[in-house]
């Protein structure tokens, strides 16, 4: 076919694609919107394990903290107001989601990561001045509003600018900056515990101002997608910007795919109605599930509290930050793994061996707290224990690393049309952050009831999700974007929602569009 067409392996056509000097530029930009994620995970964590900061705006926490050391570990930091100050930005995130979805529609993509990059620069500033609960809270809320804009905006606009046989590597540097951005919280973590006159949070709390910075400049510099410019009736400048991202002029079967998309996109007038449709509760049921597993895993458990649990496993104060580090480092190197490994592999066997290396992972772990502490939570842990303990901790976070923390944006990202595909992106993000937002509130608590049982609660998830990608999962590397619906109707239970017939037609229109843009 003309312009390089080939048919995948999915019976769809997919247009060839390399690894442009301006591709590359613009994903890694735009990646950085994970930054500010990753940065927000690992510094609140850090500060509410700091005695200074604790004593200055939790003081009844501090004072429990500091009892005897027969304390009950398990319920040593067990307060609503402290996981609030966490939590409260996955509130807001979770409203944003909404909010974001239209102005990533009618804006376009770098907007939305424009006014993420903003509302967090100014909620890190207010939380680096705070002086008293209500305005870390209200600072915490604006951090919410920066990360629901660009996690609605950053997945989408990394998967329409990729070509679709990069598009999984390109994707997960979302979530390499993510893990980028937790290790710079916990070595600066590291760094300010000890600053004379108790002040050190406040340098890391107001240094998430430099990520906020660097996405909101980002942003300004980064063209749009092709597809959101040629919605909003940008076809030149969309066009323009097709050929630099191929680095061809010969792309006009591609623009026109994308022409002829948009137009039935257009005829969409309500695409939070039309998700509901039979032909696209595959999607749906993705959108759904697996930011909801992602959640589940317990991950958040290990990089919201990794000091506060050390610290309650029986580390002291410097040691338990600087296994949060180790946490940080295991975190971004195994993420390359799945960025060297996503598209070649493919997302169903990182998920199938991650999955299971974190339901082992997890058993161990609740298990060598279940001997040191019991049901009474009194001891201490011994060093081989607890370097045991740190060892299958990392382990754990290596198997999320390259599979869940990445593919759990990934592939919600890039299985809609584009007709839904802002409406879906916004589901996901929604129950990221709804999930999100309940288990950082929760977990405290949960620690303090359910115990060592925690861990077998999040380790039951791990199986559960695990065999709902052996089961319900179809292979979707190297497919464009605007094919997959031929993945979702040659599997064995999906199949019969989504009908599409011998010459690559959607059900309801054309499926003419190709590649990962």
């Amino acid at each position: 076919m003309a312009g390089g067409v080939v048919v995948n392996a999915a019976g769809g056509k997919t247009y060839p694609g390399h690894m442009t000097a301006f591709v590359f530029f613009t994903c890694l930009v735009a990646s950085s919107g994970g930054l500010i994620f990753g940065y927000d995970i690992g510094i609140s964590g850090g500060v509410t394990s700091m005695d200074s900061f604790l004593q200055q705006f939790f003081p009844s926490v501090y004072a429990q903290a500091e009892a005897s050391k027969d304390t009950n570990q398990y319920c040593k930091f067990n307060s609503q107001l402290l996981t609030l100050f966490t939590s409260s930005l996955y509130l807001a995130a979770l409203a944003t989601s909404f909010v974001a979805a239209s102005v990533t529609r009618v804006f376009g993509r770098k907007w939305s990561m424009f006014c993420g990059g903003v509302t967090f620069l100014a909620g890190s500033a207010l939380n680096g001045a705070a002086t008293n609960v209500l305005m870390l809270i209200a600072g915490r809320i604006l951090l919410g509003v920066g990360v629901g804009f660009a996690n609605q905006s950053v997945p989408l606009y990394l998967s329409e600018m990729a070509p679709a046989k990069l598009r999984g590597m390109l994707n997960i540097g979302f979530q390499l900056m993510t893990t980028i951005g937790i290790l710079a919280a916990n070595l600066i973590n590291y760094a300010t515990v000890g600053i004379e006159g108790g002040w050190g949070w406040r340098i890391g709390l107001g240094l998430a101002g430099v990520p906020a910075l660097v996405i909101t400049v980002g942003a300004l510099a980064l063209p749009d997608t092709p597809n959101s410019l040629i919605a909003r009736g940008f076809n030149e400048d969309a066009k323009a910007v097709l050929v630099r991202i191929r680095g061809t002029e010969d792309v006009h079967d591609e623009y026109d795919d994308m022409v002829a998309a948009s137009e039935e996109a257009r005829a969409i007038e309500h695409p939070w109605r039309n998700i509901l449709e039979p032909k696209y509760r595959p999607q749906l049921t993705v959108a759904v599930l697996i930011p909801m597993f992602q959640q589940l895993t317990g991950i958040n458990v290990i990089m919201f509290y990794a000091p506060v649990l050390f610290l309650t496993i029986g580390f002291g104060d410097d040691a338990s930050l600087m296994s949060a580090v180790i946490t940080g480092l295991v975190n971004m190197f195994a993420t390359l793994v799945s960025i060297v490994s996503v598209d070649r592999l493919g997302r169903r066997a990182l998920f199938l061996q991650g999955g299971t290396q974190m339901f082992i992972s997890q058993i161990v772990v609740g298990t060598l707290i279940a001997l040191q502490f019991g049901m009474a939570g009194v001891g201490e842990m011994s060093k081989s224990n607890a370097m045991l303990l740190v060892l299958f901790i990392c382990l754990y976070v290596a198997g999320f690393a390259w599979s869940w923390g990445p593919l759990g944006w990934l592939v919600p990202s890039e299985v809609f049309s584009l007709e839904i595909r802002s409406a879906g992106q916004s589901i996901a993000v929604c129950v990221n952050m709804t999930l999100t937002f309940i288990i950082g509130q929760a977990f405290l608590s949960m620690l303090c009831t359910l115990k060592f049982g925690l861990f077998y609660f999040f380790a039951g998830w791990m199986f559960v999700m695990t065999a709902f990608i052996a089961l319900f999962l179809p292979e979707t590397k190297g497919v464009a974007i605007e094919e997959m619906n031929l993945v979702w109707s040659q599997h064995w239970f999906w199949g019969k929602y989504v009908n599409v017939d011998g010459g690559g037609s959607r059900r309801g229109g054309s499926n003419r569009r190709s590649n990962g843009v």
